[in-house]
């Protein structure tokens, strides 16, 4: 079992990172030969909140190299929080990042300095027959100096059986698709009714009609959006000249699911990468949200959340 990548797109696996870190603290990522997935799975989440993610291997990747028996796959379960670290220290002068320039020098203690990262590599290794992702980070002081950092992040490597086991959410189809607004703003406005209620339902139509609302004994609130695109998907376009019953939809209907304003908050984290998000209501039963990053005709990846219902009373 082999595998090797340069990391040249940090910046983007960072905060990715800072998305995901926030929802579970043990991550699975299972390497192929073209897809990285990011998976967070656990029913302990809050709201049993859940992401499958698949980010291309050239948008992060360059030198990718790997190898195994089950058909050049390779899943991992790790800290989210210690690949977060080996991140930070990756990036390019990051708060908080030092280095003692005095390689090797255990009395160096004066000269510290940040560095600004010129190579990243990572690759699968063992220690002391622990199971390792170890990132050798390669940049320049301050003064210059060439100066090199290794960040060894432990692992489990799943067995072929178990990865196989992995699936994502059984889901209903959809009953609506709309792009949501800038997710920096949405999250604004949801900061402001969190302390109004726990829960929030969010409404759309097939006329570009978005709704945002909280609804309790003492307070209701509403934000309406007008003129949200709402795209077509694959399946609908392939049906547009069939025979089904799409033109018998009102498309002034909306559909609506009542979910945890805590796990609307933690998707809402992902503006740091968004580019573009498309929701997606399952009523009564879940939301779907679809996180691109980068143009969506030509994404380097997508992160996929799942939000499951709350039943309100």
């Amino acid at each position: 079992m082999r595998f090797r990548a340069n990391i040249d797109n940090v910046p983007t696996f960072f905060r990715i990172m800072q998305t995901l870190e926030k929802l579970q603290k043990r991550l699975i990522i299972k390497f192929t030969e073209t897809t990285m997935h990011l998976i967070c799975n656990s029913d302990t989440n809050e709201g049993g909140i859940q992401v499958w993610s698949q980010i291309k291997i050239p948008s992060i990747f360059s030198k990718y190299r790997i190898q195994s028996n089950a058909n050049n796959e390779i899943t991992l379960v790790l800290s989210s929080e210690a690949l977060l670290g080996a991140l930070r220290s990756a990036s390019s002068n990051p708060s908080g990042l030092t280095i003692n320039p005095n390689n090797g020098n255990p009395n160096g203690q004066g000269n510290v300095n940040s560095i600004e990262t010129e190579e990243v590599i990572v690759r699968l290794t063992k220690k002391n027959e622990q199971a390792m992702l170890s990132f050798e980070i390669t940049g320049l002081s301050r003064l210059g100096r060439t100066v090199r950092v290794a960040h060894d992040v432990r692992i489990e490597v799943l067995k072929p059986l178990d990865a196989a086991r992995l699936g994502e959410p059984l889901c209903p189809a959809p009953d609506v698709h709309v792009l949501l607004p800038p997710l920096q703003k949405l999250r604004t406005i949801v900061e402001r009714l969190r302390p109004m209620s726990n829960i929030l339902a969010l409404r759309a139509n097939n006329s570009g009609v978005l709704q945002i609302a909280v609804n309790t004994e003492g307070v209701k609130v509403e934000t309406e959006w007008r003129g949200c695109t709402n795209p077509k998907t694959s399946e609908e376009e392939e049906n547009a000249d069939g025979d089904e019953d799409e033109g018998e939809k009102d498309p002034e209907k909306l559909h609506s699911v009542v979910i945890s304003i805590k796990s609307f908050l933690k998707f809402l984290n992902s503006h740091v990468v968004s580019t573009t998000t498309i929701a997606c209501i399952c009523q009564h039963h879940c939301l779907i949200l679809y996180v691109y990053i980068g143009d969506v005709a030509d994404a380097g990846g997508v992160l996929t959340f799942y939000i499951p219902a709350v039943i309100d009373e």
